[in-house]
Parts: structure tokens; sequence; C-alpha cells
């Protein structure tokens, strides 16, 4: 049984959304965990 990285992020504004992104790049394996307070976070295309 393997143990997966995960990554916790506060906040889903553009910054936290960036800083997740960059984790995913660099080790796709990698589980992400988001938390943001307010009812939208930032995405793009």
């Amino acid at each position: 049984m393997g143990t997966s990285k995960k990554v916790v992020i506060i906040g889903g504004d553009a910054a936290g959304m960036s800083a997740a992104s960059v984790a995913k790049r660099k080790d796709p394996n990698l589980q992400v965990i988001v938390f943001e307070r307010g009812p939208h976070t930032s995405y793009s295309a």
C-alpha cells in the first residue's frame, strides 16, 4: 500500500490556484486540496 503525497492550499483565489497548478505540474500524482472561504474559486481555461 503506497503513500500518496498531498498538499493543502488555503485560498482559492488566483494565487492559490496558481500554486496548485505549479504543484501538479511538478508532480502529476500529487493530491491537491484547496480550501476557500468564499463561494467562488479562481479558474482559467
